[in-house]
């Protein structure tokens, strides 16, 4: 065991005292390897247990700690194989039955304690032969003991998140061993900022959040290790952007009457206002000699992709190439038909490059990209496998971007030489986790959808309301409308989800709409069978389409007046909102419908959120509170925020000061080095790999 002078926050667990190595694997569930990491293992709530009460005034429903003299123990067998540990402790004004069950051990344990002060903690219970206290938690107090020094009564006592094999009572032991080495933790926030924010100092902090001396200590030990959680991210997210702006990148020659004459030349319509001011900032971006890291939101329907497309123009205008990824190979697709079709009139070669290409088209698409020959180049994953090269990439997007781990997205930039990043969302993100997850981009909004598009309604349908539906379907394909049906989740595998979209589809054709044209889509289908499908439903050739959630993001059908989504609660809202989003692209009122019969409250907020409105931001900020930010983007894939204390949402205002106060300080000393931020700048490098920052740099 190593001497205690040598400890620190990378001890390992097992070298504590009261751990060891079998203890140690059950702490390894709650992810606890390290002494900083059972520091920082907190409490869930607390109970005050200060207030010692008399037997004789205790009444059932109370919980309630009392000390009294062991009197008697033993086990009883009772129905269903089934033993009470039952014990009798007497205070002098009352006796009290304390009762366990299935633990025998526990006789053993308090026989020999028999005659001693026993102190006990839970709830009062009431019985036909008296009070009883059941699995309370007890500890017993030696003669001439303190009572303060107990752990689990007579204070304010934490309670801990758990695992199997751990009880409270030990759990506690093991925190409070732990919490005497509370000054192996550096104090990393200067001093200044400590006393103007009223921040105690990490070692009290630390020792206040696990055993309060009072209640009211507890608020302020959380809020210093929220900031500081904050301040290295913020720190983080601003030794980024320094970096950002001070790497030499393309400065490319931007002749805006130019590239707004070959934009109004492929776009037949008037821009938005929001998208011409966007535009605007990436083709300034562009210009400068350091690249751009953009991020670019806009609700779906929003026109993202002429922005994109803007973009790309500045890049190919300069002679370099542009790179678009995409998560799936429908996205992928539907981005290479609409850009070779935007860019065809100006001679502009439009390469896809997917993993279900031929071996020989591939081939062909890599050579061409290679060479230079292929301007842009349209793809999935497979854009960044080996052997895929460009002659002058400077322009890479990345669309759905949350979708993408960081090291697929470094793995595209690296294709060209510092080229211009733009990563792409159509799912809002709300103003929490863009200061979290992308702080160090810069951020456009497209806050305008193109005129004369109606807001798509709602409705929340039961099952046994499908008839009436169907039947508003078929009006709607009568009026010269098209539909999207969308088949339910189902978790077990891509199989079952093929069978049930072509079970759904057969069952519509034949037995509910005979007389109209449906279409099949799902994922497992080749790329030329999917364009295919969707080239029909384009022409109007087919009336309803049946498909899984690829349609989610990307496809464009203006004619396509109504969604109906199977099992709506089974999906996420961002999902849904995504799913809505495929209709009230015209200028035909378009409806989506939700057919559920939620059992759990969550998916019952989510139906009525959907119903309530279309603001993507709103809903993304119900997902937020719903669901929290790791499930919102993944946290494994994506790098979605994994803070041990921090909440984004209950603590925004305190992130929004901890990068106020980043930025102040990294105004006096921009990359932290300066000799007395030595030990600051190396926890924010290591901060920045726990939490794996989600950026493109």
């Amino acid at each position: 065991m190593p001497a205690t002078r040598g400890y620190s926050l990378e001890t390992e667990v097992q070298f504590l005292r009261g751990v060891g190595p079998k203890l140690a694997q059950v702490l390894s569930k709650l992810n606890i390897h390290t002494l900083g990491d059972l520091l920082y293992h907190l409490p869930r709530r607390y109970e005050d247990r200060r207030h010692f009460r008399k037997i004789a005034h205790v009444r059932p429903g109370e919980a309630v700690t009392v000390a009294g003299k062991l009197i008697t123990v033993d086990n009883i067998k009772v129905r269903n194989n089934m033993t009470l540990t039952k014990a009798y402790i007497d205070d002098g004004s009352g006796v009290l039955e304390l009762v366990w069950y299935n633990q025998p051990y526990l006789r053993e344990t308090l026989y020999y304690l028999r005659d001693r002060l026993i102190v006990a903690y839970g709830v009062i219970k009431d019985n036909p032969f008296g009070l009883q206290m059941e699995t309370p938690e007890w500890e017993d107090l030696p003669d001439g003991a303190d009572p303060d020094s107990l752990l689990s009564v007579n204070r304010i006592v934490p309670i801990y998140p758990l695992t199997e094999g751990i009880r409270q009572k030990r759990m506690r032991q093991i925190l409070w061993n732990a919490v005497q080495y509370a000054h192996c933790a550096p104090e990393l926030i200067p001093a200044s900022i400590r006393q103007r924010l009223g921040l105690p100092p990490i070692q009290q902090a630390l020792q206040q959040i696990h055993f309060p001396d009072e209640l009211d200590q507890i608020e302020p030990a959380r809020r210093r290790l929220v900031f500081e959680e904050f301040f290295l991210l913020q720190l983080g997210v601003g030794l980024q952007r320094y970096q950002n702006q001070h790497e030499h990148g393309i400065a490319m020659r931007i002749d805006t009457e130019r590239l707004n004459a070959m934009l109004h030349r492929i776009v037949p319509f008037e821009l938005t206002n929001a998208q011409k001011r966007v535009i605007g900032e990436i083709w300034r971006d562009m210009a400068r000699p350091y690249p751009m890291n953009r991020l670019l939101q806009g609700d779906v329907g929003s026109g993202k992709t002429i922005v994109a497309a803007a973009a790309i123009l500045a890049a190919v205008d300069n002679q370099y190439q542009a790179a678009i990824m995409a998560p799936t190979e429908i996205l992928a697709e539907q981005h290479y038909i609409t850009l070779h079709r935007l860019f065809q009139p100006l001679g502009i070669t439009v390469e896809l490059l997917v993993g279900r290409l031929s071996s020989r088209q591939r081939q062909q698409a890599r050579e061409r990209i290679a060479t230079g020959r292929g301007m842009v180049a349209v793809g999935t994953h497979a854009l960044i496998q080996e052997g895929v090269s460009f002659a002058r990439l400077g322009l890479a997007i990345v669309d759905e971007q949350h979708r993408f781990g960081v090291l697929q997205r470094a793995a595209l930039r690296d294709k060209g030489v510092m080229p211009h990043i733009l990563v792409m969302s159509a799912t809002p993100i709300p103003r929490t986790l863009t200061l979290t997850l992308y702080g160090e981009l810069d951020v456009s909004v497209i806050d305008e959808l193109p005129p004369g598009r109606k807001p798509v309604k709602t409705h929340w349908k039961l099952p046994e309301e499908r008839i009436k539906v169907y039947e508003g379907v078929r009006k709607l394909v009568q009026q010269g409308r098209q539909a999207y049906i969308i088949c339910p989740l189902i978790d077990e595998s891509d199989k079952l989800q093929v069978r049930a979209a072509e079970e759904m589809a057969e069952h519509l054709q034949k037995d509910v709409f005979p007389d109209l044209r449906v279409g099949l889509l799902h994922g497992r289908m080749r790329p030329a069978e999917k364009e295919a499908v969707m080239e029909a439903f384009r022409a109007g050739e087919i009336d309803i389409l049946v498909s899984t959630t690829v349609i989610e993001v990307g496809v464009d059908v203006p004619n396509a007046a109504v969604i109906v989504i199977e099992d709506a609660d089974r999906f996420g809202l961002a999902q849904l909102h995504q799913l809505r989003g495929r209709v009230g692209r015209s200028i035909h009122q378009s409806y989506c419908v939700l057919i559920a019969d939620p059992k759990s409250e969550d998916a019952r907020r989510r139906m009525e959120i959907m119903v309530r409105t279309n603001n993507g931001f709103l809903i993304a900020e119900e997902d937020l509170r719903i669901r929290g930010p790791g499930e919102i983007f993944g946290t494994r894939q994506s790098g979605a925020p994994s803070f041990r204390v921090a909440d984004v949402i209950k603590d925004l205002r305190l992130l929004e000061v901890a990068r106020e106060e980043a930025f102040r300080l990294l105004e006096q000393d921009p990359d932290l080095s300066r000799p007395e931020h030595a030990a600051l700048r190396e926890a924010v490098n290591r901060f920045r790999h726990r939490f794996i920052l989600a950026t493109v740099s």
